[in-house]
């Protein structure tokens, strides 16, 4: 039996998606963390940058206070992976306004250029510091109009830049988009996303973790990209159209891409990229740096929790090439 799909474009899902879409990582992607390195430590680590920018979004309107809080932002104790004596310093540091994701450089992969375009709203750095190993630390309050208006995105946008500043260690810790400065309490609406993905797999090899890129009316094709997977297990693309298409998988230190075909039912949905570790468990404290480009070279936002849910696969659709 042919079975038709309901296609919204990307406005139409920003509003009813994202009720409580602002831990970092959420709970449906199961990533345990977000890892970053210090500016000195070696990329075979799982880091290719040192370097990590994530986006926050309201919808116009919002009279709460935004504070966006960081998990655990200081390098020591038992959470973060230490390379000898923790000797790391990260920096967090927010941004909005004009520039603030519409410079290109802000939706880049690398940190180059004025990839911290914006107006700078608030900065710290964090090194080996007890009071803050396994705490929160809270950035704010921003008045929601200080940050940048972009429809396409959904509202105002801040901006989090995490990057290592120095050492050898790696920073693993996560985010939370709040209304209020000691609690996670969502903002009703908002969202957040990335362009690269920098994460912390489980050592549990019975854990999948997933990512989310949304894939709008213009995609015919994507490219993914992945750094330093070490062999730990496969990387499958599921979505409504596909079963579980396998990946390029990347080696020690390297990267490794692979392009796959979008067919018309996948348009205007996200694709679920599943991570499966080796059932051994062999490979742990694996550190994975993702990203996905459209046929036009243009990254896809990946949402921490997906639009219009999580794709499950639907083999009675009618699956059909959009070119």
């Amino acid at each position: 039996m042919m079975r038709s799909l309901t296609l919204l474009p990307l406005a139409a899902w920003l509003n009813v998606a994202f009720l409580h879409a602002q831990p970092v990582p959420a709970v449906e992607e199961n990533i345990p963390f977000l890892v970053t390195f210090g500016g000195n430590s070696e990329t075979s680590w799982g880091d290719d940058d040192f370097c990590q920018t994530f986006f926050f979004v309201v919808p116009k309107g919002t009279t709460v206070p935004v504070y966006l809080r960081v998990f655990d932002p200081e390098c020591s104790g038992t959470l973060d992976e230490a390379k000898g004596d923790f000797n790391t310093v990260t920096n967090f540091s927010v941004y909005g306004g004009k520039g603030c994701i519409s410079e290109a450089d802000a939706r880049n992969t690398d940190p180059t250029g004025k990839y911290r375009s914006g107006n700078l709203l608030a900065s710290k750095d964090f090194g080996n510091d007890p009071n803050y190993d396994g705490q929160w630390y809270t950035f704010g309050p921003f008045d929601p109009n200080s940050g940048e208006d972009a429809a396409e995105y959904g509202g105002l946008v801040f901006k989090m830049v995490a990057q290592g500043k120095r050492g050898d260690d790696g920073n693993l810790y996560r985010f939370f988009m709040s209304s209020q400065a000691n609690a996670n309490v969502p903002i009703e609406g908002g969202n957040a996303f990335t362009f690269e993905y920098s994460f912390r797999l489980h050592d549990d090899p019975k854990e999948v973790s997933h990512i989310y890129p949304y894939v709008d009316d213009r995609v015919i094709s994507v490219k993914q990209s992945n750094f330093d997977w070490d062999g730990d297990g496969i990387i499958r693309l599921v979505s409504v159209a596909k079963r579980g298409e396998a990946m390029a998988l990347s080696g020690d230190d390297n990267w490794a891409s692979s392009e796959h075909k979008i067919v018309k039912e996948e348009l205007n949905t996200s694709l679920d990229i599943r991570f499966i570790k080796r059932p051994d468990g062999a490979v742990r404290n694996n550190n994975v740096v993702f990203f996905v480009r459209n046929q036009y070279g243009e990254l896809l936002p990946f949402y921490t929790v997906p639009i219009g849910g999580i794709p499950q696969y639907r083999p009675t659709i009618a699956v059909t090439r959009t070119r």
